[in-house]
């Protein structure tokens, strides 16, 4: 009885969660719109320069790319039988990649003297946080916010805050060395992974409720069985 009267509370609230995800996607598109038009017909056009080039068409296609994921993502789902850790696993798996590679793709993106000014450096902590603004330290908030998030869903051997903030900031400073080594005209410092670990972080505690633990590992391997 208590597993009957429970459920439907626990639907809802996914269900709302869901609900919320989808407005705030929605909400962000819009907000954005403009530039994200600016790309459109590049993109649609298949061409590289101007779309998979600029932050704008990389979002673009992000975004237009979405129900390919969720596509994705049932698919994985059924071919697992279609439990909730199925689901679970599924989205977790495709949200990691999908929701980690245009950021890191927009990060990786080549200044106009790539591959001519040598690579600069900054390690002076919270010195870059001025010059970044809202949107540069949003950005960097969210570069690996779905890895944080997912990972622990996916990897119970994740599922802690010191080893998702060890993640972090091992994907952020790998990212930063291949700035310098690669001379793409990016500066590499301390405060972009500092900023990256933080929102890391912050999206893993968002979805604690849901991180994978090593008794949901056995139940999902009893499930498959």
């Amino acid at each position: 009885m208590k597993q009957s009267v429970s459920a439907p509370p626990r639907r809802t609230r996914g269900i709302v969660l869901v609900g919320l995800a989808v407005l705030g996607l929605a909400g962000v598109a819009f907000v954005v719109r403009r530039p994200l038009m600016m790309s459109a017909p590049r993109c649609m056009a298949g061409r590289w320069h101007g779309c998979f080039d600029t932050e704008n068409g990389v979002l673009l296609m992000a975004l237009v790319g979405l129900p390919l994921a969720g596509l994705v993502v049932w698919v994985l789902a059924r071919r697992r039988g279609g439990t909730t850790s199925a689901w679970r696993m599924s989205l977790a798996e495709v949200g990691i990649v999908y929701g980690t590679v245009p950021f890191v793709w927009v990060t990786m993106m080549p200044g106009s003297g790539a591959g001519i000014v040598p690579g600069r450096v900054s390690l002076v902590p919270l010195r870059d946080l001025v010059t970044m603004g809202p949107v540069g330290i949003v950005g960097n908030l969210l570069v690996f916010a779905a890895l944080g998030f997912f990972a622990p869903m996916r990897f119970a051997a994740l599922a802690s805050v010191p080893r998702i903030l060890a993640l972090g900031a091992g994907c952020s400073l790998l990212v930063e060395i291949l700035q310098y080594v690669l001379r793409l005209d990016r500066v590499s410092s301390v405060d972009d992974v500092l900023v990256n670990t933080a929102g890391a972080a912050l999206a893993a505690l968002a979805s604690r409720r849901w991180w994978r633990t090593p008794a949901s590992r056995q139940i999902s391997g009893r499930d498959r069985q």
